[in-house]
């Protein structure tokens, strides 16, 4: 899988989890979990930036995560 392959398929399951459960802290996991799964994505500054975010309470509803997590390229 490529990196950009790799990257959509993390967006797409960590929107599955919001859009199915409302699991804020689930989909980040699940977000960061894949990213860490691929060489290319593994140091991805999102991993880092998201844990400072939601322990600064900037990413407490559904649609900021999902701005959040479909902002990265």
């Amino acid at each position: 899988m490529t990196r950009a392959e790799h990257l959509q398929w993390s967006k797409d399951r960590a929107i599955e989890i919001l859009d199915k459960e409302g699991d804020i802290a689930q989909a980040y996991a699940s977000f960061t979990t894949d990213m860490s799964a691929h060489p290319e994505t593994e140091n991805h500054g999102a991993i880092q930036l998201g844990v400072m975010m939601m322990f600064g309470g900037q990413l407490n509803t559904i649609e900021e995560m999902k701005k959040f997590i479909n902002g990265f390229n």
